[in-house]
């Protein structure tokens, strides 16, 4: 397809979730979304189907593996991964790794950057984060916030060796200055959190959003509905919690039951903080020990988990795009959408078998 040829798209395009909102046709001409048929066409490429804007990953590592950075080229088949998915919007929830070479690639995904993870020192997976002590915290905050791409991400809590168990990284007035000083900088914050300790401290010091949330409970879900903290299950990545509590059994038992039992509870979690108007969007965690490539399955389970298929499909399509800022498909926004055979709002599974792919108004897949 070259730079000349227009797109037309046609069957129905969902521009957002409500019957009122699909249209029957858009236009893709010089790499944007047109409403409006173009006059004189010569070369016109037609794809038939049920449109939606590319899927959005919210918690994602391009450039990140279980041991740390990677090389490009292995970035660079992570990043093609995704896309083949239809993965066109990537929110990198931290990564050591400088990936910013992507931006200049018209065939990639684009991406959201988080900066590097901050972590409370030997307290994190090794080659991951920038570990700290308190009092440095909020520089490394300052520093982060300005190399990413208004987000920052911070380690909320993790296994302490010392008490054998998950437990909060940094005291109540370290994260309130953190926060205070990324808001200042035009950041929003997010933050790993597995347990039940740290989310009160987090949300009251004024944090934007909270990657897993397994230990929410009835008494701090009101707190997030309350300051509209959205949280992001990652509920794929929470799929490996009993391999990983069987692997610390015997050095770390009580580490290994809380991790049972956050895993036992994960759907419960979910649909409550779902039902109490928690905004839930959809994360993978890949690039650590993940593969890429998996939003239609973490859709899935939030189905799964009680959320309605609509709503888990906005999830990463157009609730999604706005939380973050970005465009769907809207007139003169950039052409990044997928098309499937069947609508996926009857079926969210039809997500995992995309019919054809464009990024940046080109067909790639």
């Amino acid at each position: 397809m070259s730079d000349r040829t227009v797109l037309h798209v046609k069957g129905r395009v969902l521009v957002g979730p409500r019957d009122e909102d699909v249209r029957d046709e858009l236009w893709v001409i010089d790499g944007r979304i047109s409403y409006d048929r173009p006059a004189g066409a010569a070369d016109v490429r037609t794809v038939e189907g049920w449109a939606l804007p590319g899927l959005v990953d919210a918690h994602c590592h391009v450039g990140l593996d279980q041991h740390g950075a990677v090389p490009e080229d292995v970035a660079e088949k992570q990043a093609l991964t995704d896309r083949e998915a239809g993965t066109l919007l990537i929110r990198d929830a931290g990564s050591p790794s400088d990936t910013r070479w992507i931006d200049d690639r018209e065939d990639l995904p684009k991406i959201i950057r988080a900066g590097r993870h901050i972590a409370r020192t030997r307290r994190y997976i090794r080659n991951y984060a920038w570990e700290v002590e308190p009092d440095d915290l909020v520089a490394y905050v300052a520093q982060e916030a300005r190399r990413g791409d208004g987000w920052v991400k911070l380690v909320g809590d993790w296994i302490d060796r010392d008490l054998g168990d998950l437990s909060a990284c940094w005291p109540r007035g370290a994260v309130e200055a953190a926060i205070a000083e990324a808001h200042r900088l035009g950041a929003r914050v997010t933050a790993h959190c597995f347990a039940e300790d740290s989310l009160r401290d987090l949300v009251e010091a004024g944090i934007d959003c909270v990657e897993h949330a397994t230990g929410l409970t009835d008494d701090t879900i009101p707190l997030f509905a309350e300051r509209g903290v959205a949280i992001v299950p990652t509920l794929v990545n929470i799929a490996t919690f009993p391999a990983l509590a069987d692997g610390g059994e015997s050095r770390f038992p009580r580490w290994s039951a809380h991790m049972r039992r956050l895993h036992e509870r994960r759907y419960d979690t979910v649909r409550s903080a779902h039902d109490a108007g928690i905004p839930v969007f959809v994360g993978t965690d890949a690039g650590g020990s993940l593969a890429h490539g998996l939003a239609a399955a973490e859709v899935a389970e939030l189905v799964t988990a009680g959320i309605p298929p609509v709503e888990a499909l906005a999830a990463t399509t157009w609730a999604a795009r706005s939380w973050l800022g970005r465009p769907g498909l809207d007139e003169g926004a950039p052409a990044d959408l997928v098309v499937f055979d069947e609508d996926p709002r009857a079926d969210v599974r039809v997500l995992a078998a995309p019919r054809r792919v464009v990024l940046n108004g080109r067909v790639v897949g």
